[in-house]
């Protein structure tokens, strides 16, 4: 994001603090359904190459909204967020705007942003991908735990995700994680791209499996990922 466009968003809807994943662990503590971490996080825990983030990407099944309201009640106000509408969730107003959006965490108005939550849809209990509707799956086959029992969501799904948004950091996410998937999620994720995403600028490199450093592009709108 621009930093104009990141200082007109603030003004508009408040600014955000980046938490760390042992941040955010310690923040959900005591949550009796599962989140993982999404996003840069996903793709920094796996690397292990550090970049700035401008909020912590936090997964989490639409069915277990309830549990997330009496994870944080009394204690956090928690916000549904489509596209650019907000609405609190409330008692009397308990359910998203839409089950594939997002809910915004914070502590009260005078607060930063903590939590961009990411509701995932599910079949029959199993994740299903916002972005290809074929994709269904447990969650132990689509996340993985680092040593301090962090969940995040795997690298190659992340970079689908990130495909869409086509940002600059999503480039360089791409350029860093790709050497270090295995041969078997490299094909995944070119087979999945050219399926999705046919005229991707990303397919042929990945279709020769050599990447190129693209040209500086403007970022754009803050997405989910």
């Amino acid at each position: 994001m621009a930093v104009d466009e990141e200082l007109a968003f603030e003004r508009l809807y408040g600014p955000w603090r980046a938490l760390t994943p042992a941040e955010l662990a310690e923040l959900m503590d005591g949550m009796k359904a599962p989140w993982w971490l999404a996003g840069g996080h996903a793709i920094e825990a796996f690397t292990g190459v550090s970049r700035p983030h401008e909020d912590a990407d936090m997964g989490f099944f639409g069915r277990d909204v309830p549990e997330l309201r009496r994870h944080f009640d009394g204690r956090y106000h928690l916000w549904s967020v489509h596209g650019t509408t907000f609405r609190p969730l409330t008692d009397e107003q308990p359910e998203p705007l839409d089950l594939r959006s997002q809910i915004w965490i914070r502590e009260h108005a005078q607060a930063p942003w903590l939590v961009d939550g990411l509701i995932t849809p599910d079949v029959d209990g199993r994740w299903l991908s916002k972005r290809d509707p074929e994709h269904v799956a447990d969650l132990d086959e689509v996340t993985w735990l680092d040593g301090d029992g962090v969940r995040y969501l795997d690298p190659e799904i992340v970079l689908l995700f990130k495909a869409a948004g086509d940002r600059r950091k999503d480039r360089r996410d791409l350029e860093v994680a790709w050497p270090l998937l295995d041969q078997e999620k490299q094909e995944w994720l070119a087979r999945s791209l050219a399926r999705l995403y046919p005229d991707h600028p990303w397919g042929e490199a990945l279709r020769v499996g050599e990447l190129v450093r693209w040209p500086e592009r403007d970022e754009g709108r803050r997405e989910d990922v």
